[in-house]
């Protein structure tokens, strides 16, 4: 496969070119314009998303490129990674791509401390941002993309989807958690479907998509949560060498 790297501020990966709505044109312009997408959709259109986008590239980030379609590519994303697989794979509008450049790094470069404490306290900067189905961007994120992005900020390349990250952490045995290190949540059957920093015992900064706000928050853990909390971890992360 060829490596290209993302061109756009942000590239929203869609599960096939025909999952677009025509109110996603934004998201899929030549220049996508990720503000005037988002401030057109309505809670209604955000849950919507739901099947149609996977998750977002940043600008830079290196992707595979697979098959080409009438202005699509197929990509796969290496700083996503999956297990047994080499990474997230999905369909960019092949606009939204360029060549790669020698000066480009070959992973993500730090802007945080490798830290969790120091990432915890980085990504409470986004409290108050909508809930986005896929978001890994300041624009909007989910649950998982925020962990995600955040460590990526340190130079670090975690899981993509929450639980890919909880088979990636370090377990913590429940009741000896400490800020920065990560509490997930699971359904009735087993699978993980939610993750949150943990800011305090019991207490966490999560992206909740309903239940709530639908907004990023710092918050104790309600009944329910507590019903759903079925383990604690932390990444064991170093310092980005560069």
């Amino acid at each position: 496969m060829d490596v290209l790297r993302v061109g756009a501020p942000v590239a929203t990966v869609w599960a096939s070119p025909d999952a677009p709505r025509d109110l996603d044109a934004a998201a899929v312009a030549d220049r996508p314009d990720q503000a005037a997408w988002l401030g057109g959709l309505s809670a209604e259109d955000r849950l919507g998303l739901h099947g149609r986008t996977l998750t977002q590239l940043l600008e830079g980030e290196p992707v595979l490129l697979g098959d080409e379609r009438e202005g699509w590519a197929e990509v796969v994303a290496p700083w996503q990674p999956v297990p047994g697989q080499d990474g997230y794979r999905g369909w960019v509008r092949s606009a939204h791509l360029r060549q790669p450049v020698v000066t480009d790094p070959d992973h993500p470069r730090s802007h945080v401390p490798a830290d969790r404490i120091a990432l915890a306290a980085y990504a409470e900067r986004f409290q108050g941002l909508v809930y986005l189905w896929g978001g890994t961007s300041p624009a909007g994120f989910d649950c998982s993309g925020l962990v995600h992005y955040a460590y990526r900020q340190a130079g670090v390349v975690v899981p993509r989807d929450s639980p890919d990250q909880a088979l990636a952490v370090t377990p913590v045995p429940l009741g000896t958690e400490e800020p920065g290190d990560l509490y997930f949540f699971a359904r009735d059957d087993g699978r993980i479907y939610h993750v949150g920093f943990v800011t305090g015992r019991g207490r966490m900064l999560h992206a909740p998509e309903t239940g709530g706000s639908g907004r990023i928050v710092d918050e104790h853990l309600d009944d329910e949560r507590r019903g759903h909390l079925v383990a604690a971890g932390r990444f064991m992360i170093s310092p980005d060498p560069h």
